[in-house]
This record gives C-alpha cells, structure tokens and sequence, in this order.
C-alpha cells in the first residue's frame, strides 16, 4: 500500500540539492514559495532547530529548506509545528532511504542563517544561537536527530559473581564537526552542571571522523529527565521509551 503524498518519479539529485536519490517533486524547481514568519522562539521552534542542524539541509539556492528522516513521526512533527501540508518524498542512497519534506521559504531560509545553520554544514556547523530557556528543547530535537538513547546488560565481571551484571543507558550527540559538539558540551555543562566525554569515530571511506558527545548512565538519566521535562513535549517517541522502559525496570 502506498502511502498518500509519495509520488511515484524517481530522479537524480541536482546540484541545489540535498541528498542522493528522491522519489516525489524535485527539492527545488517547481516548490510552491510559502510566507512562515518567526515571530519569536518557542519550544516547538527550537525543537525544529534541533532536528534541522542534525538531518536539515539548506539548499544552496538561498530559498529551500529540507528536512529527512527515516522516522516518519518527526516529519510529521517538522509539518505540524510549521503549519505546513507539503508532501512527503523519499531520499534513496546506497544503504537506505529516507522520508523527506521540503519548505519553500526565503523569510525562515534567512532567519535559520541568521543562528547558524548554512548549506553543506555537516563538517562546518558550529554555534547555534538559541536562548538559553528553549536548549533543552533544541538539545531533545538535535537528540531525536542524529543522537541515540542505548540500553545493555553489562556482564563483564559475571565470571567473577553472577550477581555482577548490570543494565547500562547512554546517551549520545554526534556531528561530523568537532568545533559543533564542543560548543553543545560547553552549553550543556553551563546549564545543567552534567559532564559527558568528547571521542571521535574512525575515519570513514571518504575520510570523515565523527564527533561523539557520551554520557554515561548517571549523567544520561539527570540529562533525559531534563530534555523530557513534561509529557507534552514534541519528540520521537521510540526514543522517550528507551528512557521511560529503563526507568520502569530499575524501579520495580
């Protein structure tokens, strides 16, 4: 069953664009221009932000915002919080494909530079101009993006006493830009007093490390229970179970 808002064309990427393959309208010609005024930061906004400095592109054309996702509830999040009903394509690359939504928009095109965000960012971002108030709401949508909320049974010592086995939680934001996840480690310790370690990843095949921003499990629950401060919050909610489920288990 095909879902309604997918075309069916499938095409190559131009050069204004982000991504690989997309199925559906092109991510730049043919874009309806819409008026999206921001009139002043709120948590839904700065939860966007988050989402767009990690799986955000802007187009080098100047007016075109694109926004992926292998999760179709955060493209349904990045609508709703814009007031938009664009359609749904997908992005196609070698290994995996991804939901993708598109905005034709030069006022919030401008206003996202105006914070920090820029074409071809992925190795170049570094800070983001959000008000100290709405990070934790910029911190869960830059989690809910490219971060990661892992649980494990840690049964190194088992060998020694059974009773040695323990169930972990992590947590981690990861950039390709180094100069990115140290100012994000620099905020989070001035507003919430919580310390993680900065490691990279080895490089890939094209040469690129990762910047990886780890808590361990007391430092990721007293982070998590601030990033999901109420239970109205716009998130990914596979995510938040991660987090809910060991926190369940490890009080009953």
């Amino acid at each position: 069953m095909k879902r309604a808002g997918v075309a069916k064309l499938v095409y190559a990427h131009d050069s204004k664009s982000c991504g690989a393959i997309h199925v559906g309208s092109s991510p730049t010609s043919g874009t309806i221009m819409q008026t999206i005024h921001i009139d002043k930061w709120t948590p839904d906004l700065a939860y966007i932000v988050g989402l767009l400095v990690t799986d955000g592109c802007l187009s080098s054309d100047g007016r075109h915002i694109i926004f992926t996702s292998q999760d179709l509830e955060l493209i349904d999040n990045f609508r709703q919080i814009l007031g938009i009903t664009n359609s749904i394509g997908k992005t196609i690359n070698r290994t995996s494909e991804a939901y993708r939504v598109q905005v034709g928009s030069t006022k919030l095109y401008h206003w996202l530079e105006s914070i920090g965000l820029t074409p071809h960012k992925s190795l170049t971002i570094a800070e983001i101009a959000v008000p100290e108030q709405f990070f934790l709401d910029f911190l869960r949508g830059h989690l809910d993006g490219d971060g990661s909320i892992t649980t494990y049974l840690d049964s190194y010592n088992a060998e020694l006493n059974s009773k040695y086995v323990y169930r972990r939680l992590s947590v981690r934001f990861i950039s390709g830009s180094a100069t990115h996840i140290d100012w994000l480690q620099n905020n989070i310790i001035a507003l919430t007093g919580i310390k993680g370690k900065i490691h990279k990843t080895r490089p890939s095949h094209i040469g690129n490390s990762l910047s990886v921003l780890k808590f361990g499990k007391k430092e990721s629950l007293k982070l998590l229970e601030r990033i999901y401060y109420t239970n109205q919050l716009r998130c990914l909610t596979r995510k938040r179970q991660i987090y809910q489920k060991f926190i369940m288990e490890n009080e009953s």
